[in-house]
């Protein structure tokens, strides 16, 4: 219903022509191959496409399978509108206008300006407000009773007043569920087969639900991001990655010791998907049988002489390589990245 798939869907529909043959893709800077796990199947899928087109600041490991590469520019060579900021009350009833502040560099255009013009390449300028990018703004500021004239000159944005609802249960409107109520027991999930309410079920790939397979890889491995990135972005500034020049396997002290693991020891991390190269470090705070994983890495930084990796493959420091999507939950369609099987040494 709200048009959103899974990375899982697109590989299949493409290989596997399920449940339609996709054969072309545009992407606005996604990284698939290095943010969504099975880089192997994606790489599969990627090769398969007629045709590819990548919108993108760096060439990225995804891009490098496109046909065309399209240079986008950054958030300051291009205008922008910002409804709401996404903290409290104030913050969300605060809108901007954001003129840009530089001129766009070499060929690169702004988002919009392609999305704008593909649409005009298609004959679809009709849904693009006839090629007006103007109005498609004047129609998002419409329900604020700010006009677009109005904003462009105010340098800090307007505030518009925000009514917050309350006991709105009580109202015809309701909450957006189908009781217009808060659900805790949900009809909407018993009419798809699952359980009306939320029950604890064990990680599809975990010792408890896998246990032929824990006898070769006894640990669980799980992930997070560096708070020095931002997911698979930045790792190309030198004053960023001199915070952290490598990726990370934490380990805890006792699980290092038994394997013969140093704190800073270059090891590999091995799952059932491959394995992958990076940096040891103990931590007394993790549990035995758990390591901890980084996601995102793969950028060279050339100040720093830091080679690029690749996204497969033996030499590869890309986590979500070595993690599969077969165990994809049935109802969030997550993939296992925060409970997977892996050994190290």
């Amino acid at each position: 219903a709200s048009g959103w798939i899974t990375s899982d869907d697109f590989y299949r529909a493409v290989t596997d022509k399920h449940p339609y043959p996709v054969k072309g893709l545009v992407v606005f800077g996604a990284n698939l191959l290095v943010s969504h796990v099975d880089t192997e199947r994606g790489e599969e899928a990627l090769s398969k496409l007629d045709f590819h087109v990548h919108i993108d600041l760096f060439m990225t490991p995804t891009a490098r399978y496109a046909d065309v590469f399209l240079p986008v520019n950054t958030s300051w060579e291009r205008r922008a509108l910002r409804l709401g900021f996404e903290m409290d009350e104030a913050a969300q009833s605060h809108v901007q206008y954001r003129h840009p502040v530089l001129e766009s560099r070499g060929e690169s255009r702004s988002d919009e300006w392609i999305a704008f013009a593909f649409a005009e390449r298609l004959g679809l300028s009709d849904q693009f407000w006839n090629g007006d990018a103007d109005a498609a703004y004047h129609e998002m500021l419409e329900p604020t009773g700010i006009t677009l004239e109005d904003l462009m000159q105010a340098e800090r944005g307007i505030s518009c007043p925000v009514e917050t609802p309350f006991r709105r249960y009580q109202s015809d409107a309701g909450f957006q569920t189908p009781s217009r109520r808060i659900e805790i027991w949900s009809e909407q999930f018993a009419t798809h087969g699952y359980a009306l309410l939320p029950e604890y079920v064990a990680p599809a790939m975990s010792p408890v639900t896998r246990p032929n397979l824990s006898l070769r890889y006894w640990l669980v491995l799980t992930s997070a991001k560096s708070h020095a990135f931002c997911h698979s972005q930045h790792r190309n500034l030198p004053s960023l990655r001199k915070l952290q020049r490598e990726p990370l396997a934490e380990l805890n002290p006792d699980t290092a010791a038994a394997r013969g693991i140093n704190n800073g020891d270059r090891i590999i991390v091995q799952t059932p998907k491959g394995q992958i190269r990076v940096r040891a470090k103990i931590r007394k705070d993790l549990a035995p049988n758990v390591v901890a994983g980084q996601h995102g890495w793969w950028q060279a930084c050339e100040a720093l002489g830091m080679d690029e990796r690749p996204a497969s493959g033996a030499q590869s420091t890309n986590l979500n390589a070595i993690i599969g999507n077969e165990d994809q939950d049935p109802v969030s369609g997550s993939t296992p990245q925060r409970s997977y099987l892996c050994e190290v040494r």
